[in-house]
């Protein structure tokens, strides 16, 4: 497995220069970068600009310690997350918790910022060499694969079942079953919960409920203007606002937006879009490889079809979106200048905070459906009654894990821990900068979970954004079916070969079914690169084919 490891670092480490960013950034206002951390305080075109974070901040969870208590003295623990600086998305509670997490153990807390492009490659390097440098990483969840089939991660079941109270508790339990999967990876826990990403669509509700767009909507196209439920629906909703003034400053704004930017992450919200043409009530699993040969599937019916219908809304944007990443799709809906979009929950929350004009305008709910899928094991289009929809977990959902060349493993797990707390989660959820996604039932408001109204609205919320923002999040973690989120060695370069070819798709480069067969070949060849075999032994327990 470590000959495997060393040829895959090569590999990643290319893969990794072509995309800048990988799974929601959020807003990230201008700050002097910290004294002794690693590169710039954002990365161009990643976050929200229009928008500014705001103060709130999560309660003070543990107590400084004394004496045997203090078990970390003479302990540091480094931390490598991916760059944003204090007011940033995913290292910004490190600072926050700094004092905390150092009165309450005795140890000293590094927060060690680097490129999104470079997270990956130190980390692996680290790991490879046994060095010791990082105690932990604020990893993607798609680097399981690596990092467990490398053995190079610690199994924290020992550490989160500690009765001794020597460690902050957080419930695994709380977190939906859909995030909840992706902490573990066979039967152990690898991760501590904190990010929980998955796409949604957003909509602009004031549009929507408006009586003269109710009626020439209807006239235009014979039914009533809704919330979207299938992918028709969505293209017909953009294609009627697209064009029309939709923030009264006089100027022709956008039925939709996306970014199709190559590095951008285009290629995680083609996984999310295309799910329901391909994932259905008979095929649950089967999207990426066939499990027998490893052989890719990404162009079936269902993949070529996903393709044509995302090529066909690009019209309904702005010419822009085509060199646009996450960050200025995100600014275009702030500004209301988009009608449509599907993204994840940081926009939601971006949504709330000073500086948007979308704030008490924006819906959410699941990504929309198709009314039949095509069932790769059985070669065919199958119709669903009513309308076939796909929960999603797409995305990074950043969580801690612990390097096995750690010298201070406990105290690791206990700032992982102390930060995954229902106290602090549920104020991290809220806020929209710190790029700390809702995936918990305590994120929720009643009947879904336990969550206040009366402190989302505290925090800045609108009371509606916000039970359409948690029902959406709630119904599509929920969903009874979900999109099989890939996690095997050299996902990012499988990744990366889709990213390049849905923007050649997107640019008019190729059709729709050159840029699938050309993600096909290069899928086999990285498959091929890194060893056919292993990789089907590993995807097939990653997905529990095999049981």
């Amino acid at each position: 497995m470590r000959k495997y490891v060393f040829l895959a670092l090569s590999i990643l480490v290319i893969a990794s220069m072509v995309l800048s960013a990988c799974a929601a950034p959020a807003a990230a206002p201008a700050a002097e970068q910290p004294a002794g951390e690693v590169g710039p305080v954002v990365e161009e075109g990643q976050a929200a600009t229009v928008v500014e974070a705001g103060e709130l901040t999560p309660p003070v969870v543990a107590q400084p310690c004394e004496g045997d208590a203090c078990f970390c003295v003479d302990k540091t623990v480094s931390v490598i997350v991916n760059t944003a600086g204090e007011k940033g998305p995913i290292s910004g509670p490190f600072y926050e918790v700094r004092d905390e997490f150092e009165a309450a153990t005795g140890a000293k807390l590094e927060v060690v910022e680097v490129p999104f492009a470079e997270h990956f490659p130190k980390l692996i390097t680290d790991l490879t060499t046994g060095t010791g440098q990082y105690d932990t990483s604020i990893a993607g969840a798609w680097w399981l694969g690596d990092l467990v089939g490398g053995d190079y991660i610690l199994p924290l079941n020992d550490y989160y079942n500690d009765t001794s109270g020597k460690f902050p508790k957080w419930d695994i339990e709380d977190v939906q079953p859909g995030p909840r999967d992706l902490l573990t990876y066979g039967d152990s826990i690898y991760m501590v919960a904190n990010d929980h990403d998955g796409q949604v669509m957003y909509y602009r509700r004031d549009l929507l409920e408006d009586p003269a767009h109710q009626a020439a909507f209807k006239d235009a196209y014979g039914y009533d203007l809704k919330v979207p439920d299938t992918w028709q629906e969505f293209r017909d909703v953009a294609e009627y606002f697209d064009g029309k003034d939709l923030n009264g400053d006089g100027q022709p704004d956008d039925g939709l937006t996306m970014h199709l930017k190559v590095g951008g992450q285009g290629m995680f919200h083609f996984m999310s879009f295309s799910a329901p043409f391909v994932i259905g009530p008979d095929n649950p699993k089967l999207y990426w490889f066939d499990p027998e040969t490893m052989e890719p599937l990404m162009d079936s019916p269902g993949h070529q079809r996903a393709m044509e219908t995302l090529i066909d809304l690009v019209q309904f944007g702005p010419e822009a979106m085509m060199g646009w990443s996450l960050g200025e799709s995100w600014d275009h809906f702030l500004r209301g200048e988009a009608a449509l979009t599907f993204t994840w929950g940081d926009l939601g929350a971006l949504a709330q905070q000073e500086g948007s004009q979308v704030l008490g305008k924006t819906g959410a709910a699941p990504m929309p459906g198709t009314t039949e899928y095509y069932d790769i094991a059985a070669g065919e289009w199958k119709q669903v009654d009513g309308v076939n929809k796909v929960g999603n977990t797409t995305g990074g959902s950043w969580a801690g894990v612990i390097s096995k060349f750690s010298d201070a493993p406990e105290c690791t797990y206990y700032l992982l821990a102390l930060m995954a707390t229902e106290e602090k989660s549920y104020v991290y959820a809220q806020r929209g900068w710190d790029g700390v996604d809702p995936g918990r039932f305590s994120h929720y408001l009643p009947p879904n979970g336990s969550a206040s109204i009366d402190d989302y609205v505290a925090a800045g919320w609108d009371a509606r954004d916000a039970e359409d923002y948690t029902n959406a999040y709630f119904d599509n973690f929920g969903a009874a079916s979900q999109f099989p989120y890939l996690r095997i060695p050299g996902t990012f370069e499988y990744w990366t070969a889709l990213d390049v070819h849905l923007s050649e798709a997107a640019t008019g480069q190729k059709n729709p079914a050159e840029a699938l067969q050309a993600t096909v070949e290069d899928f086999n060849s990285i498959t091929d690169r890194l060893g056919r075999d292993q990789q089907k032994e590993i995807y097939v327990q990653s997905l529990g084919l095999g049981q």
